[in-house]
C-alpha cells in the first residue's frame, strides 16, 4: 500500500470560502481536508481518485473549496448522482455534501434508498436544522415549535432524527459529531471513508444568522459538551462528564444515565459500546438519545460490514453476464441475429 504524504493543503483549493463569517460549515471543511491525506493512505487512494457530489444549499458550495474533481448537481439528488457516479467508476472515493433540507426533504427517498442499497458513498450530512441557503425555513429537523419564516407560529411537525432513519433504512455506518470537534470530525470521516457500504456522518452545524445557537444546550463550550454529550468508541466504556464519573447502563430495557460510584454503581456496570454489533436495538436506543434526559451520543455509533455492497455487486454482475455472453463488440452485437444489407 503506497504512502503518499499529502498535507491538507493538497486538498484546498484557490476559491474563496464564502460562507458567513461564524458558520459551522468552515470547522467541517478543515476536518475534512485533515482527513484525506491519512483517507488517501488508509485506503490506499491517490489525490485524483476523489470525487465530491453536491446538491443544493449553503453545505452543496463544499465542492468549490476542494481540490478534488466535484460535481454540483441539483437539489435533493446528490445521493442518486453519487450513485451513478460510484457504480459506473468503482475506484473512485466518493463523497456526498449535503444538508438536512437537500437529503432529508427533497432529497428524502434517494437518500434512505442509497442507504438500503448500501452504496459505497460516504455522506455528510450537515444539520443545522434550517434551511439557510433560502433564508430561514424550517426544514425536517428543526425542532418542534419552532419559530420560522414559514413558521411564524411555531412549526407543528415532529423532526426526523437522521441517526434513527438511518439505521431505520438498513444502514451499516453512522456516526455523528459537532462542527466545533474537529479532531473528532476527522476521526468519524476517516472511519467511515474504511467502511465498505454506505457511511453518514453527521455534522451538527451551527448556522450563525437563521438558527443561530440551535445546538448550544448540549454544545455550546467544551465544559458543556463534557456533561452533555457522550463520545462513543469501540470497545470502551460509555462513560461521559467533566471527570468521566458517568456512565450509560442498561436495565428493564431501556438505558439510564448513572453516577459511577454512586447508588451501588461501578465501573463494571457501565456498558461497552459495540459499533458492530448487527443488532440494531442498542444503535437505535444511542442514536436516539436527546438532552436533557440523556447525553447526545457522538461518534461512531453503528459500523457494520455487510457483504452486499451495491456498486461491488453490479460490478460483479456485469463480469458474470460478459462472461457468459456470445457477444463481446458492438460489431458482433450488429452482425447477431438477422442482418440484411441495403444496396
Amino acid at each position: 500500500m503506497a504512502t503518499y504524504n499529502y498535507t491538507p493543503a493538497d486538498f484546498k483549493s484557490d476559491q474563496e470560502v464564502r460562507w458567513c463569517p461564524g458558520c459551522g460549515d468552515h470547522a467541517i471543511l478543515s476536518a475534512v481536508q485533515r482527513a484525506l491525506p491519512e483517507v488517501a493512505d488508509a485506503t490506499d487512494t491517490p489525490h485524483n481518485k476523489f470525487t465530491f457530489v453536491s446538491g443544493i444549499g449553503c453545505s452543496s458550495r463544499f465542492i468549490y473549496y476542494m481540490k478534488t474533481f466535484g460535481f454540483h448537481s441539483i437539489h435533493g439528488r446528490a445521493n442518486a448522482i453519487a450513485t451513478g457516479v460510484k457504480t459506473a467508476n468503482p475506484d473512485l472515493s466518493v463523497w456526498v455534501a449535503t444538508g438536512d433540507g437537500d437529503s432529508l426533504a427533497i432529497g428524502g427517498n434517494h437518500f434512505i434508498h442509497a442507504i438500503r442499497r448500501n452504496v459505497n458513498l460516504n455522506v455528510i450530512l450537515f444539520n443545522n436544522e434550517i434551511y439557510g441557503l433560502t433564508k430561514g425555513q424550517y426544514s425536517p429537523t428543526s425542532k418542534l415549535g419552532k419559530i420560522t419564516k414559514t413558521s411564524p407560529y411555531g412549526t407543528v411537525e415532529k423532526p426526523f432524527n437522521p441517526g434513527e432513519l438511518v439505521i431505520g433504512a438498513k444502514g451499516t455506518f453512522f456516526a455523528r459529531s459537532i462542527d466545533a470537534e474537529v479532531n473528532l470530525t476527522k476521526e468519524c470521516l476517516v472511519a467511515a471513508a474504511k467502511h465498505q457500504g454506505m457511511s453518514v456522518t453527521e455534522c451538527l452545524q451551527n448556522c450563525v444568522i437563521f438558527n443561530d445557537k440551535t445546538h448550544a444546550t448540549f454544545a455550546a463550550d467544551k465544559a458543556t459538551r463534557a456533561e452533555r454529550t457522550i463520545t462513543l468508541r469501540h470497545g470502551e466504556k460509555m462513560t461521559f462528564g467533566a471527570g468521566n464519573d458517568k456512565g450509560l447502563v442498561f436495565e428493564n430495557m431501556r438505558l439510564k444515565v448513572v453516577t459511577i460510584g454512586q447508588d451501588g454503581y461501578t465501573l463494571d456496570d457501565v456498558l461497552t459500546h459495540d459499533a458492530h454489533e448487527r443488532d440494531t436495538t442498542l444503535h437505535m436506543m444511542l442514536a436516539a438519545m436527546k438532552y436533557p434526559d440523556y447525553p447526545v451520543a457522538l461518534g461512531v455509533i453503528r459500523c457494520v460490514e455487510d457483504s452486499a455492497v451495491y456498486d461491488q455487486a453490479v460490478a460483479r454482475q456485469v463480469e458474470e453476464v460478459k462472461a457468459k455472453s456470445p457477444i463481446h463488440s458492438v460489431d458482433e452485437l450488429l452482425r447477431s441475429g438477422e442482418t440484411w444489407e441495403v444496396e
